[in-house]
């Protein structure tokens, strides 16, 4: 049996540049990418009701958005991650559990209480072995020229409230985080990753993905 494979969460606001990221590392690392919301067929209908800005139409409460947002996790463990996991390949997804903890207790403001264990039993247990949080400040993601999904367009005061909740899940975990400085030259934020997984969960398995 081959070793277990190990998990990579790409983390941060909107517009910080985790998915160039979590693509470059992936490949660096000879890793499978994935992502969230929407890896999954099933996913990917959870994706347009949670994030397409018509659905503006039909609102989503926040803790409806929550367990919308665990469900498609719950899929995407049980479809993408867990068996690449279980198969030995190391797994990088742009965005995590952290974002739920961010984003719906941060930044929708519904706290922690409850919330942890949701997004524990969605997960089946399945924990990242390394978070890294793409840190910018707000008005430089605010430049950054992308398309405001529904989240986007909540303002810089709902982004400031995900920012200092990514933050403070890295403070409170710091062997389980590594943060980085999303205002650098893409390629030395990839070589800083790349540098800090191998430094935190050694070389990655040399038949790759």
């Amino acid at each position: 049996m081959p070793a277990r494979g190990r998990l990579i969460a790409l983390e941060g606001i909107d517009g910080c540049g985790k998915s160039t990221q979590a693509k470059a590392v992936a490949s660096a690392l000879g890793a499978l990418v994935t992502h969230e919301p929407g890896a999954t067929p099933l996913g990917a209908q959870l994706r347009r009701l949670l994030l397409d800005p018509d659905s503006d139409s039909a609102p989503v409460t926040p803790r409806a958005e929550t367990l919308l947002m665990a469900a498609d996790r719950a899929q995407h463990v049980a479809e993408v991650i867990e068996p690449a996991l279980a198969s030995g390949v190391w797994v990088v997804t742009d965005r995590y559990s952290a974002s739920t903890i961010a984003y719906q207790g941060y930044g929708r403001e519904l706290g922690g209480d409850g919330l942890a264990e949701v997004v524990a039993w969605a997960t089946a247990g399945v924990e990242a072995d390394l978070s890294v949080f793409v840190d910018v400040p707000v008005e430089v993601a605010a430049t950054r020229g992308r398309g405001a999904d529904r989240l986007e367009r909540l303002g810089p005061a709902f982004a400031a409230r995900v920012r200092d909740g990514f933050a403070a899940q890295a403070e409170a975990e710091p062997d389980r985080w590594l943060v980085v400085d999303g205002t650098r030259d893409v390629d030395a934020i990839t070589a800083h990753i790349v540098d800090g997984v191998r430094a935190r969960l050694g070389p990655e398995p040399e038949h790759g993905r």
